[in-house]
């Protein structure tokens, strides 16, 4: 009878099979590598899992691995990050391994993946702005890097020079962007100077990311990865660069468990593996700088467009509650965006229109009691789509015709307020009946986005962009003569610690869209509050004058990053219920934790005080010492709560 030799393996489950354990023991007569993924028996079911230790032989029964899935094992890295994300985040481990992971592991794609043709790499022409900075880079063989360029610098060349670089030094390199629509341009520029070009985002099936993934774990050469916050977690090896471009955005914070924050994750991945990591911002997040200053991180700045016959822009702010600044033709655009906009058409050139609210209009309300027309379910106002003749409710959906005479007091006094980006079309199509329109926001259809329509647009096939932020930023369209922002300040009205931050984003990066080529062009900001530093310093694209202004008030409020915040929020059917729980809870927090440093703002109802029916009320911790949050975490009761610390918004 021959000895059969038996390994024990300690297996990671994927998913959230167990309250009670992440990890299980397993038996095989087979050596697998750590980091294999496996299926393995869990209860009268199956289950995928990573292998993560080899171990001794227990003293209890174990049962045998069942398969392995893919081989061959993840790189390290990915390994290390799991545990990290899982104790940074406080979060399950098997919620983490479904964010590392793609969907569907276990089902081989149906197609292969092609990679890119072999084209011609030619050596890269730089101005000497880029090339400075190409060189500062250099000296920095690790670590991150904060590549501050203005909008129309040449970052995108930059990376392209570096990424060279990491792949002539067989190592592979990683390209975030904030989103699809943002993917293509970046796509092409790559595409045509490497080859292994590996693209993954959401706009493609499972079965493709799939494949694009399975082609990176098998890859024997340097791959480049270019996607959205997701494809962080592409299982490279020999991982060397890792770019994060238009960093600041708030997309790479994940809205669901385990809501990590895609710039934080890189970091330690880069610093897991030596490879460098570069954030790239013409508006850098307000933390992220302070914390490269604090620390002696590089800051890498161009304040020079890439071109140099490129012509600044022509930019005026409007104050649009002077109604002089307005003639008869137009409620919406001033006088001097519409005699803007007809000269780029004469011209026969493009006009992008920004403004970051869809729909038709953004409340319907009666005139004689005030009543307002809300969703039954959020409780919150409902928007008019003129299009569909709806008011719909941009967070559940609900949607209904809009009542003829007012419910309450049967009056017919019922007006619209408030501007849409439907709106805004339906007058631009009035106004010019003759132009080749685009509307780009939350309700554009499958198909017809940014990244669908971008040879179209950068060709100026498209006489007229309107959209929402997706058209604010990265997009570089030679034949843009006008950009115009309808209402710069519509953000600074909410309650929120980014609200400053994100508007002087928006406004800078709609603003960066012009001022690029050799061709005069126009932005034209209009505002109720022209001289609100946010609208002001996001005209002229004064990053540092915005910055010097809005850090003295977060030292002030004791706001991130001189604090550290965690978000506990919970939703019942009753508001009474919600109430109930919420302050027990604060009771609690307040006794076990009155003696640190921590500061409690709440309770209080959420921002969407009702969703899909249940009433959320929410508490705020703010803490200069993270771990103070987290154990805070860890002894919150099982419940309705929903739980995140560090986030980019309280809305």
């Amino acid at each position: 009878m021959y000895n059969v030799t038996v390994y024990y393996y300690l297996v990671s489950i994927v998913g959230n099979v167990g309250a009670y354990f992440d990890a299980l023991t397993y038996q095989s007569e087979q050596q697998i590598p750590i980091g294999t993924i496996v299926k393995v028996p869990t209860g009268k079911k199956e289950s995928i899992g990573v292998v993560i230790n080899q171990v001794n032989k227990p003293d209890f029964e174990c049962k045998n691995i069942s398969q392995i899935v893919i081989e061959p094992p993840l790189p390290k890295h990915l390994l290390h990050i799991h545990d990290w994300l899982t104790e940074y985040y406080a979060a399950k481990s098997g919620i983490v391994w479904q964010t590392i992971l793609p969907g569907r592991i276990a089902t081989k794609p149906r197609q292969s993946f092609k990679p890119t043709p072999q084209p011609k790499r030619t050596k890269l022409l730089l101005n000497p702005a880029q090339t400075q900075a190409v060189e500062q880079i250099r000296q920095y063989s690790d670590g991150t890097i904060l590549l501050h360029g203005i909008t129309g610098s040449g970052k995108t060349e930059i990376y392209k020079t570096i990424a060279d670089d990491a792949i002539d030094s067989g190592k592979s390199v990683i390209l975030l962007v904030p989103e699809i629509s943002l993917t293509t341009q970046l796509v092409d520029q790559f595409t045509s100077r490497f080859d292994n070009v590996i693209v993954t985002h959401s706009g493609m099936t499972p079965s493709q990311r799939n494949a694009a993934w399975r082609h990176a774990l098998s890859a024997d050469k340097p791959v480049i990865v270019i996607g959205p916050r997701s494809a962080l977690f592409t299982p490279v090896h020999n991982l060397g660069l890792i770019i994060i471009d238009e960093c600041h955005e708030p997309t790479y914070k994940q809205d669901t468990a385990p809501r990590y924050h895609a710039n934080a994750a890189a970091s330690i991945i880069a610093k897991q593996t030596g490879a460098r990591l570069i954030l790239g911002s013409a508006t850098p997040a307000i933390t992220d700088y302070y914390l490269a200053k604090h620390f002696n991180r590089p800051i890498i700045t161009i304040d020079r467009l890439a071109r140099d016959d490129a012509i600044k822009p022509d930019i005026q702010i409007v104050d649009i509650s002077k109604r002089d600044n307005f003639t008869t033709a137009s409620r919406l655009f001033s006088t001097k965006l519409l005699n803007a906009m007809h000269q780029a058409i004469d011209d026969k050139r493009q006009i992008l229109l920004f403004h970051n609210r869809r729909g038709t209009a953004g409340l319907a309300m009666c005139d004689d009691c005030g009543w307002t027309a809300t969703c039954p379910t959020c409780v919150i106002p409902l928007t008019l789509h003129g299009d569909k003749h709806q008011l719909v409710c941009h967070v559940c959906g609900y949607h209904e015709k809009p009542p003829v005479s007012c419910p309450d007091c049967q009056q017919p006094q019922i007006k619209y307020r408030g501007i849409g980006t439907k709106q805004i079309e339906a007058e631009v199509t009035k106004l010019f009946p003759r132009a080749r329109v685009a509307r780009f926001d939350g309700d554009t259809i499958r198909g017809q986005g940014v990244h669908d329509l971008f040879e179209q647009l950068r060709d100026g096939e498209i006489d007229i962009i309107i959209g929402t932020q997706t058209i604010a930023k990265g997009l570089d369209l030679p034949k843009l003569a006008v950009v115009g922002i309808v209402q710069a300040d519509a953000g600074l009205a909410l309650p929120d610690f980014a609200a400053n931050e994100r508007t002087f984003q928006l406004v800078a990066q709609a603003c960066g869209r012009v001022g690029r080529h050799d061709s005069p062009t126009t932005a034209i900001i209009q505002s109720y509050r022209p001289d609100e530093p946010a609208v002001k310093y996001g005209a002229t694209q004064d990053y540092l004058g915005f910055y010097n202004n809005e850090i003295a008030i977060r030292q002030n409020g004791l706001f991130p990053p001189f604090a550290y915040l965690l978000r506990i929020s919970c939703a019942y059917k009753t508001e009474r219920g919600a109430i109930t729980a919420i302050s027990k809870l604060t009771k609690t927090i307040r006794q076990n934790y009155g003696q640190t440093d921590i500061r409690l703002l709440g309770p209080a109802p959420a921002f969407y005080e009702r969703l899909n029916g249940l009433y959320r009320w929410q508490i705020t911790i703010r803490s200069p010492k993270r771990t103070t949050l987290t154990d805070i975490i860890g002894n919150i009761p099982n419940g309705n709560w929903q739980i995140e610390i560090d986030p980019v918004s309280l809305l």
